[in-house]
């Protein structure tokens, strides 16, 4: 790469040269430097934290939802405190006045009943996690269908409206949320603690929570049990169960990067580098190393040159979409940056299987910009962390070959 490898961002000058040498011109070099502007352009490389993270405010909460899930089962511990699941997704549903008074001013609606809360195909599949992450204990909602996990995106992220979701899309984050159940805590501690106040006394409380958003904000993931990225067992290699648990499982780590991304570096892109950087984790979780065969394919580049229309790729297109050539070019950055996490991955085979290494290792990629990342990163993620600590015997991922 062209870049000082000394400074956070590389230069505007090296990243154009990348990018007119991976078929970008004219304005298409405008669209992807754009595209491609990352969060440490906006906010600088943070620090490095110390790891493990601690857990966030918001688990102490969640603890006592898990393990009233462990009594009753996820979905009665959840819709019990969780307005959106006792309203249904529906067009509009976002502007009927109980539901703006349950989700906004935290008025308890009745308990969801068969006809009234979110119609789930399989409520008794729905699960609720505690997950040990890179980003420390996530809150992890997995369900069972398909249509419940649609359910439950356009119910936290959609405000029940019935908003298209991706068939290649089996999770996302909740960031944000702001949680009545912990407010009503709030109250209910504050009143024990303060004798005789009054609701003028609660309003001027109330206002100063307003000013603390971990003390009544929360994130939490919600995933899917299908396929990974639409993927089916066969063209993946595996048998049917079996790809169902790798699955599951690339996707926890996968969004729990995103959880992490969120966390130290204060905020996501929603762009392909963060993607690439979330499946990398996810596939070293699952196997051990990197198989970038599957990387590909997951993003519908399994026969690149050629891209497929129903892979990854096209989610992350941008807003306002990529012009056809640039986004030409996006998928040539993406092979290419998915063939040097291979050979990144080969170099630190044991850095990858340790989280606090894998860890450090997720924030220096995310430093990158993606055109360093798929012109070759060796020697800026070298002068981040330090000289490879890789091991010959460290086991490959499966099918992985030594990259030249």
């Amino acid at each position: 790469m062209g870049g000082d490898a000394a400074s956070p961002v590389p230069a505007l000058a090296a990243r154009r040269a990348v990018l007119e040498r991976a078929g970008a011109r004219g304005d298409e070099v405008e669209e992807l430097l754009a595209y491609n502007r990352s969060a440490v352009e906006e906010r600088g490389v943070p620090a490095v934290p110390q790891f493990p993270l601690a857990d966030e405010p918001h688990l102490a909460a969640w603890r006592e939802y898990a393990e009233d899930a462990e009594r009753r089962g996820a979905w009665a511990a959840l819709s019990e405190r969780l307005p959106q699941l006792r309203f249904p997704v529906a067009a509009g549903m976002s502007e009927r006045a109980h539901y703006r008074d349950a989700t906004r001013r935290g008025i308890v609606p009745p308990p969801a009943g068969p006809e009234s809360g979110l119609r789930l195909v399989e409520p008794a599949g729905v699960e609720l996690l505690l997950h040990p992450a890179l980003a420390g204990t996530v809150p992890v909602i997995v369900a069972a269908a398909r249509a419940d996990f649609v359910a439950l995106v356009q119910a936290f992220c959609h405000r029940n409206e019935p908003a298209a979701v991706p068939d290649s899309m089996g999770a996302c984050i909740v960031a944000g949320y702001n949680n009545w159940d912990r407010i009503r805590a709030h109250r209910r501690s504050w009143e024990a603690g303060t004798p005789g106040a009054d609701a003028t006394a609660w309003s001027a409380e109330f206002r100063r929570l307003q000013a603390e958003k971990p003390l009544y904000q929360d994130r939490f993931v919600i995933l899917s049990r299908g396929p990974y990225s639409n993927v089916d067992a066969a063209a993946a290699g595996f048998g049917e169960e079996e790809w169902l648990r790798h699955s599951l499982r690339i996707r926890r780590e996968h969004e729990c990067t995103h959880y992490f991304t969120l966390r130290v570096f204060g905020g996501l892109q929603n762009n392909l580098l963060e993607e690439l950087i979330a499946d990398f984790v996810g596939l070293v979780a699952a196997f051990g190393g990197f198989d970038a065969d599957l990387a590909l394919r997951f993003l519908g580049l399994e026969a690149y040159p050629g891209v497929r229309p129903s892979g990854r790729l096209a989610n992350y297109r941008g807003s306002p979409p990529l012009s056809d050539g640039a986004f030409t070019v996006l998928a040539r950055l993406a092979h290419d940056a998915v063939r040097n996490l291979a050979r990144l991955a080969d170099a630190r085979r044991r850095d990858v299987r340790a989280p606090e290494p894998l860890a450090r290792l997720v924030c220096a990629l995310t430093a990158l910009s993606l055109e360093e990342l798929a012109d070759g990163p060796g020697g800026r993620v070298e002068a981040l962390l330090g000289a490879p600590v890789g091991s010959a015997e460290a086991p490959r991922a499966r099918g992985q070959e030594p990259a030249p």
